[in-house]
């Protein structure tokens, strides 16, 4: 393919080119951008195009190439990598102390609360609590299998409106 030949098939494409750099890149002046490093490599690298082959997915393939590589340049230039000695904060992650009162005391609080459930539901709830299936809680407790379902509601709800009490609205649960 000769040179004229080449130069006028790529200008038939400018405008697809335009539209397909816009619609990777979102922007209009990185689809600029991305337009002319494509036309840059299809005209520098126009001898490697074979004659009786498709021009414009050689065109869009160079295009959607270069996008994807920029792309994946940005992702490592985001990448921040802080090793300096005076961040007393950033580098102290594993100088911290961690403390479990809080937790530990939830717990407590929480074990106490199921306790205090009525039987008939704290079973179900604390078998369910341990990793059975409903299936199989129905099967030991010979109960029908929406009952247990209906306990284990039941619990939850109880459970959840004495930690409302306790905590005067502000669970998380």
């Amino acid at each position: 393919m000769s040179q004229v030949d080449f130069y006028s098939k790529f200008d038939e494409m400018t405008i697809l080119l335009h539209s397909f750099a816009f619609n990777l890149t979102k922007n209009v002046e990185e689809a600029k951008d991305l337009f002319q490093e494509t036309a840059y490599r299809a005209l520098t690298n126009m001898e490697k195009f074979r004659p009786g082959t498709n021009f414009k997915a050689w065109l869009f393939t160079i295009m959607k190439n270069i996008f994807i590589n920029n792309y994946r340049k940005k992702m490592k230039a985001n990448t921040i990598m802080d090793s300096t000695e005076n961040n007393y904060y950033i580098n102290s992650g594993n100088q911290s102390i961690k403390n479990d009162g809080d937790s530990n005391m939830m717990m407590e609080e929480l074990t106490k609360m199921v306790r205090e459930l009525e039987s008939s539901i704290k079973v179900p709830f604390l078998m369910h609590y341990e990793g059975f299936k409903y299936q199989e809680i129905a099967d030991h407790l010979n109960l029908p299998l929406g009952t247990v379902k209906s306990r284990i509601f039941f619990a939850r709800k109880e459970l959840k409106s004495k930690i409302d009490v306790r905590y005067a609205g502000n669970a998380r649960v």
